[in-house]
């Protein structure tokens, strides 16, 4: 099958299983969905391999708790979900993504360099012009 990002409206059973191998420090129930509270994962074979919140508000863009699981890690999965959401979200020119919490700084800061964003205070950040990548 082939890896697909979607963005979750609501979890199933399994994502809250798969969403809780990710991120076990969150419940399913402090995952909130909403317009501007979203969660876009990377799913293949059916099971969620990684995940990041997003939190909207006007043209900022705020991304969080960005993991991919351990075992799948290396193969472009957090590339491909994090220019996919960027690529939903047209409409925001500015992109965020707190330090806070991040388990290694180093290799998500040579990540995030990767995928467009630059070194700033307390993370990283992203101007993407005319809403395009």
């Amino acid at each position: 099958m082939k890896l697909t990002i979607i963005r979750l409206f609501e979890c199933s059973a399994q994502d809250e299983i798969d969403l809780a191998k990710i991120w076990p420090e969150y419940s399913s129930a402090s995952l909130t969905l909403s317009d501007t509270h979203r969660i876009y994962a990377a799913k293949f074979n059916d099971r969620l391999l990684g995940a990041v919140r997003v939190t909207l508000a006007d043209t900022e863009g705020a991304l969080d708790s960005l993991r991919v699981r351990e075992i799948t890690r290396r193969r472009g999965v957090g590339q491909y979900l994090v220019e996919e959401v960027i690529r939903d979200n047209p409409g925001i020119t500015r992109w965020w993504m707190n330090d806070i919490g991040v388990e290694d700084r180093s290799v998500m800061a040579a990540f995030m360099q990767t995928v467009g964003f630059t070194v700033q205070d307390g993370g990283w950040g992203k101007s993407v012009l005319d809403g395009g990548c």
